[in-house]
C-alpha cells in the first residue's frame, strides 16, 4: 500500500466515522501521511486526530480512538496504535513491501504515471530563456506521466507569461546535454541556478552522480546476480525471519568506479537544450563498457568506504530497523511526487526526491550480492529485488527530466 492509498483509506475512515454518527466534522480533502517519528511505531503515522480534533469538539486522543475502530478492519492494515497527543500509527501487513516492490518492477519505467490530472489542460508560455524552455519541457514530461495535455510555447510580444524560472548566469551547454539540463533542474525555479563544472565530477558531493552512480550499481548487481545463478524474488520480501548482516568487507562491489570522464557526457544525442522533448530511445541502453564496476579510483572517497554492518531484524532483509522504513517510504512516495510536480510545476520536487532515494538505496548495496563461500538465499533474492526497484525509481525519474540513466559509469 502506498501512501496515497494508504491517505485514501485514512479518509474513508473519517467517512465511515461521520456517516455513523461518531464525528460531527467535514471530511477533508487529504490526509497527510509520513514515516512515524519519534517515539512513534509501525509503518506510517498521521495527524489526522489532530486536524479534526477542533471542529470536532473533543480532544485529539478522542477522535484518534474513533477512527481507530475504522481503520484496523480496513483491508492491509495489520494493527493501529495511538501515540503522543493522538498520533495514529498504522502498521501494514508484511506483504505490503513485496507487492510494493513486485509493482513498481511490473510497471517498469511507467511507475508513478497515473490520470491524476487527467482530463486538465497544463498551459506553458516561458520567456525565450534556456532555463524557461528546460524547466517547461520537465513540467511537460511530468504532467503527461500524471495523464494532463500540455500545450508549451515561447511567449511572444506582449503574452502573459505562466511560467519564469530565474535564468541561468551562463549558457550550461559546455556541461554536455545531461548536466545542463540536471544544473537546470535540480534547484527550485525562484532559485538562481549554478552551471560551473561541479556538475560534471565524479565524486560524492555531485547530486548527479550520486543519482546515475546509484542506478548503475543496482543494474551491475543484476548482471552479477545473473552470473551467480540467482534472480531477484519479490516475493521473499515477506519472509520476516532475520536474514543476517553483511561482512564487514564488502569486496569490489562496494568500490566506486574508475573515473570514466565528464558526467554530462551523452551516450546519444538528445538534440538542442531549447528543442521540444523527443523520444530517444530508452533510457536504460547501456553505453560503452568502461570496465569493471569495481575498478577502484587512486582516492576512494566516502562512497568506497565499508558499510556498517546492519543488526539482523525481523523485516526487509539487509536494512536495520532504524533504516527499513525509509527506502520503502520513498519508493512508495515516488507517484505522489511525481503528482505534486507536475500540479505545482516543480521538477526541482523531483529531482531532490532521486537525490534521497540515492542516498538512501547506496548504503544497502553492498548487502545484496553473497560474500565469501555464502549460498545465494531468499534474503539475498528480496534484497536484490529491493536494490531493482530503487533502480527502477531513477531511471523512471531521470527520463522524465530528460536525462540518460546509463547502465555503466
Amino acid at each position: 500500500m502506498t501512501p496515497v492509498e494508504l491517505s485514501r483509506t485514512v479518509l474513508r475512515a473519517v467517512r465511515c466515522a461521520v456517516d455513523a454518527g461518531e464525528l460531527r466534522v467535514s471530511v477533508p480533502e487529504r490526509a497527510v501521511v509520513t514515516v512515524p517519528g519519534p517515539g512513534g511505531c509501525g509503518d506510517w503515522a498521521t495527524n489526522i486526530a489532530l486536524q479534526l480534533a477542533r471542529p470536532a469538539g473533543r480532544p485529539p486522543r478522542d477522535v484518534a480512538e474513533v477512527l481507530r475502530g475504522h481503520l484496523v478492519h480496513a483491508d492491509g492494515v495489520a494493527g493501529v496504535e495511538i501515540t503522543g497527543p493522538g498520533f495514529l500509527n498504522i502498521s501494514l501487513h508484511s506483504s505490503g513491501a513485496s507487492d510494493l516492490v513486485r509493482r513498481i518492477l511490473s510497471e517498469g519505467l511507467r511507475y508513478g504515471h497515473s490520470d491524476a490530472l487527467g482530463g486538465q489542460v497544463v498551459r506553458l508560455v516561458v520567456p525565450d530563456e534556456v532555463r524557461a524552455r528546460v524547466v517547461a519541457e520537465a513540467v511537460g514530461r511530468i504532467a503527461r506521466s500524471q495523464g494532463a495535455r500540455v500545450e508549451a510555447e515561447v511567449a511572444g510580444s506582449g503574452d502573459r507569461v505562466d511560467l519564469r524560472p530565474v535564468p541561468a548566469p551562463a549558457d550550461p551547454a559546455p556541461l554536455g546535454p545531461d548536466a545542463a539540463r540536471w544544473a537546470l533542474l535540480h534547484p527550485a525555479p525562484h532559485d538562481r541556478p549554478r552551471v560551473g563544472e561541479e556538475h560534471l565530477v565524479q565524486r560524492e558531493s555531485n547530486p548527479l552522480f550520486r543519482v546515475r552512480y546509484a542506478h548503475a550499481r543496482t543494474r551491475a548487481l543484476r548482471r552479477n546476480a545473473a552470473d551467480l545463478g540467482f534472480r531477484a524474488d519479490p516475493a521473499a520480501l515477506a519472509d520476516p525471519g532475520p536474514l543476517g548482516a553483511p561482512t564487514a568487507d564488502p569486496g569490489p562491489l562496494g568500490a566506486p568506479t574508475a573515473d570514466l570522464g565528464p558526467l554530462g557526457a551523452a551516450t546519444a544525442d538528445p538534440g538542442p537544450l531549447g528543442a521540444p522533448t523527443a523520444d530517444s530511445g530508452p533510457l536504460g541502453a547501456p553505453t560503452a563498457d568502461s570496465g569493471p564496476l569495481g575498478a577502484p579510483t587512486a582516492e576512494p572517497g566516502p562512497l568506497g568506504a565499508a558499510p556498517k554492518a546492519p543488526a539482523a531484524d525481523a523485516g526487509t532483509p539487509g536494512l536495520p530497523a532504524a533504516e527499513r522504513p525509509q527506502l520503502l517510504a520513498l519508493l512508495a512516495d515516488h507517484p505522489r511526487i511525481l503528482t505534486a510536480a507536475a500540479t505545482h510545476r516543480a521538477p526541482d520536487r523531483l529531482a531532490r526526491h532521486l537525490v534521497t532515494v540515492a542516498d538512501a538505496v547506496l548504503p544497502f548495496l553492498p548487502t545484496v550480492l553473497p560474500r565469501g563461500a555464502e549460498k545465494p538465499s531468499a534474503a539475498h533474492r528480496a534484497r536484490l529485488a529491493l536494490a531493482e526497484a530503487a533502480g527502477t525509481v531513477l531511471a523512471g525519474g531521470l527520463s522524465l527530466l530528460g536525462i540518460d540513466a546509463p547502465e555503466h559509469l
